[in-house]
């Protein structure tokens, strides 16, 4: 308990520092936005806070290096990412951890990395603000609501043309649970089923000036990990596999966003992808559990 407790405040005062940094550079954008909002000294702010966000992420990997110990296990085509670059990558969601592996694995070779958020986390405070100031999009992610997410979606991948920029994208829209799993009936063991909707903007508005796309399978001992555990020194190994994913042509148009075969055959894609990757968790939890014993 004594090494989660003082693993917390580090991470709270290297969230304060560099978040406070963060909001000031956001009011600041506010300010270029009402009176340039197309102009290239806005896209210097955006790029500044994101070099603040960048150093966010090294205190963290200091912290965790220092306090915990995690043993990072981590595969991938990182040395072909470039950090000027642009690029889609789609993970697993396990638990509030993902996203620290995530920016922990593409730290200083990708852009920093925007996620698709729940609507309500931009009330959370100073994290709230910096995020929206850092231009993550938030996603209301309900039925009635579909068509405004795909609109945010739709914006959002218009925006990031005009800078780099790693979007990471949960497309299970929720952090798995074999209860989640059985009550949607999924047809895998280790995953919900995925949603396509956010992704299929993205690649449509942004597809031909995507340098990359990355699909990102992450696994924990037992399969399941709480933030707790973590922060207590309570987990052994965090594997995390990436690959890099060739999209087919067809998938870069408008096509896929609307109802129709298209769309059907894109889902099609996404559910190969999604086996494969149920596939790999399977057999690196397995694995985990040998090292474990």
């Amino acid at each position: 308990m004594l090494r989660a407790i003082v693993t917390i405040v580090l991470l709270c005062l290297n969230l304060m520092f560099w978040g406070t940094l963060v909001l000031v550079g956001g009011i600041v954008k506010f300010a270029v936005h009402m009176t340039a909002p197309r102009s290239r000294l806005r896209t210097r702010v955006i790029l500044a806070l994101s070099w603040l966000a960048e150093r966010w992420v090294g205190g963290n990997n200091r912290i965790f290096d220092w306090m915990l110990p995690t043993r990072w296990d981590v595969e991938g085509p990182f040395d072909e990412i470039r950090h000027d670059g642009r690029y889609l990558i789609i993970a697993n969601h396990v638990s509030w951890v993902d996203i620290f592996a995530l920016f922990r694995a593409f730290h200083r070779c990708a852009a920093f990395i925007r996620f698709f958020l729940k609507q309500q986390l931009i009330w959370f405070p100073i994290v709230g603000q910096a995020v929206w100031a850092l231009e993550f999009p938030f996603l209301r992610r309900r039925a009635e609501h579909r068509q405004k997410d795909f609109e945010t979606a739709r914006r959002a991948a218009q925006r990031y043309r005009h800078v780099p920029v790693a979007i990471a994208t949960f497309l299970e829209g929720t952090r798995f649970s074999e209860e989640k799993r059985d009550d949607q009936d999924s047809p895998y063991a280790h995953l919900l089923r995925p949603r396509t909707g956010a992704i299929a903007f993205v690649l449509a508005t942004l597809g031909d000036e995507l340098d990359g796309m990355l699909d990102v399978t992450l696994a924990y001992p037992r399969g399941d990990v709480t933030l707790w555990e973590f922060l207590s020194g309570r987990v052994s190994r965090i594997s995390i596999r990436a690959r890099r994913i060739e999209v087919p042509a067809e998938f870069l148009s408008r096509e896929i966003t609307e109802a129709g075969p298209a769309r059907d055959r894109f889902r099609g894609w996404i559910d190969s992808i999604w086996r494969e990757k149920d596939s790999l968790l399977e057999s690196e939890i397995g694995r985990q559990l040998d090292v474990g014993r």
